[in-house]
Formats: C-alpha cells, structure tokens, sequence
C-alpha cells in the first residue's frame, strides 16, 4: 500500500466538481483508493462520502493507493490533487 497526505488549496475544497472527476480517475486507474480525514475515512469513487467528508481549504488529507500496479497509480492520484485540488 502506497500512502501520501496532501494539503488542499481549492478554495472550495472537495466539492461536485472535483469529486466527480476523482472518481473517474480512480475508476480508470483500476486501483482501490481511500482518502482519510481525521477518523473519517471515503472510497475515491464513491461521489457522495468524498462530499460529505466537509473537506475544506487547508486541511490535510491521507489518500492510501492499493493495488496491483499501486506506485503509478498512487503518482497518478498525486498528480491529480495537485492541479484540481
């Protein structure tokens, strides 16, 4: 399992938009992706948990990559949050 944390710096934080698109890119990358804050815990591809997260500007979150080719995949999902979230 590959993990990394990452700030967010959308001004709106998670919201439809970014969540959507998250999900779509899991879903392509084939790997099972958990995005963590505090004891709140949300699959990548499931829209509706990421929002009711209430994940705002500058929290840190921890997103955990598993799967069979987790290291691209986990520098895909990276790649991501930095130019959409």
């Amino acid at each position: 399992m590959k993990s990394f944390d990452y700030v967010i710096t959308d001004e709106v934080g998670i919201h439809a938009r970014p969540a959507g698109l998250l999900a779509k890119t899991v879903k392509a990358l084939g790997a099972n992706v958990t995005v963590a804050k505090g004891d709140k815990t949300a699959s990548a591809t499931s829209l509706m948990k990421l929002m009711g997260m209430g994940i705002k500007k500058g929290d840190t979150i921890t997103v955990s990559v598993e799967g069979d080719d987790e290291e691209n995949a986990a520098a895909e999902i990276e790649k991501f949050f930095k130019e959409n979230l």
